[in-house]
């Protein structure tokens, strides 16, 4: 029995919701079911204002362009993360300074980001990953002192939260991916989450190719013009007609899903305690929204040797991020400084199979091999 690392899974109500978007005759963006979704994410997390874009990605660049982030500007991100969260400020003429991985869990080193501030710094961006929080009041309190915005990526996070508070809903803006590795899908898309005020009646230009064409449709301008620079960024109704059928089934899909994400930490426990794996650890402050499940390796020679075992036994698991700050396009950019434990999260994580579907027998299979392979 094969076991692949992810698995889309389909509520039965996407055929349906697909078909009502086209009855109502606009299968371009923002129609229906984009404000349905935009309702139901800001009723739901008490977010102030969402905007679904064509990918994270798309959500990323929105943020950094509302931000005014520009040549000569510096914005700080982890180094262990995807390119997106990166790429979005390199695409406005940023230098991005790399900021280390903290010793606890693959977020950034938020004890290591004031020595990395300068008169040109504008911007830290945030990643949650695999959905467990940063320390958001640190966070938050640097950009209040240094006068910075906050962009947290919230790719992984959707229904996680720090302190009782929605992750994407603290920093001034959150962005959430809906590709379909992620736990509500629409194939590709994402969200951008607009929290502070003074930056909603700029990103609903932006979002619509710099024109202020949604005024226009609720009739409160007698024409829509070119009155910004923007770009493409809202999804079809096609794509906002699957996400809504994903979000309203949210409850279950959670539940299931922190159901997976805890009988593996219970299976893998005793290894765990053996020092032979680490697990997630998860702060007090966090919660778990079963996004991700990894476990780290002692070192990368063990990862390698554990990931083509599990592979000769039909599982397939994978590792994640190359750090950034020593990719091809920006190691000559980058101002030369180690970041360890960035590094060492690349070398010894691996990431177990996730999906809705997945069988309590097969994680167990899963967890069997990889306390074979220990012994």
């Amino acid at each position: 029995m094969h076991i692949p690392f992810n698995r889309p899974y389909f509520t039965g109500n996407e055929i349906d919701t697909m078909i009502k978007a086209a009855m109502a005759g606009q299968i371009s963006g923002n129609g229906l079911y984009t404000r349905k979704c935009h309702r139901l994410l800001e009723k739901t997390f008490g977010f102030k204002k969402a905007f679904l874009t064509t990918s994270c990605t798309d959500a990323l660049e929105m943020a950094a362009l509302l931000s005014g982030v520009g040549t000569g500007d510096e914005v700080i991100v982890p180094s262990f993360t995807f390119v997106s969260t990166a790429n979005a400020f390199v695409l406005r003429g940023a230098k991005i300074v790399f900021a280390d991985s903290n010793r606890l869990n693959p977020n950034i080193d938020i004890d290591g980001i004031e020595e990395l501030i300068t008169p040109r710094t504008r911007a830290i961006a945030i990643v949650h990953y695999a959905g467990i929080a940063n320390d958001m009041d640190k966070v938050m309190d640097i950009a209040r002192r240094y006068n910075l915005l906050v962009i947290e990526d919230a790719a992984h996070s959707i229904d996680s939260y720090y302190k009782g508070r929605p992750l994407g809903g603290i920093g001034h803006f959150g962005t959430f991916s809906y590709h379909e590795t992620k736990n509500i899908i629409s194939g590709e898309g994402g969200a951008l989450i607009v929290n502070d005020e003074r930056f909603i009646n700029r990103a609903e230009i932006v979002w619509e190719k710099g024109t202020n064409r949604v005024a226009f449709k609720r009739g409160e301008v007698s024409k829509y013009e070119w009155v910004d620079v923007g770009s493409s960024y809202l999804p079809s109704e096609v794509i906002s007609a699957i996400l809504y059928a994903q979000l309203t089934e949210l409850k279950k899909i959670q539940k299931r899903r922190k159901e997976i994400w805890n009988l593996y930490f219970e299976l893998l426990e005793p290894l765990a305690l053996l020092d032979k794996v680490k697990l997630p650890l998860l702060p007090d402050y966090a919660t778990v929204n079963g996004h991700i499940f990894y476990i780290l390796t002692s070192d990368l020679e063990e990862r390698d040797r554990l990931l083509k075992y599990l592979s000769k036994n039909g599982i397939q698991a994978v590792f994640h991020y190359i750090p950034l700050h020593s990719s091809p396009y920006y190691r000559d950019k980058h101002d030369g400084r180690d970041l360890p434990w960035a590094r060492s999260y690349s070398e010894r994580i691996i990431r177990l199979p996730f999906y809705y579907e997945l069988l309590d027998i097969q994680v167990e299979k899963i967890t069997d091999r990889i306390k074979r392979f220990y012994k």
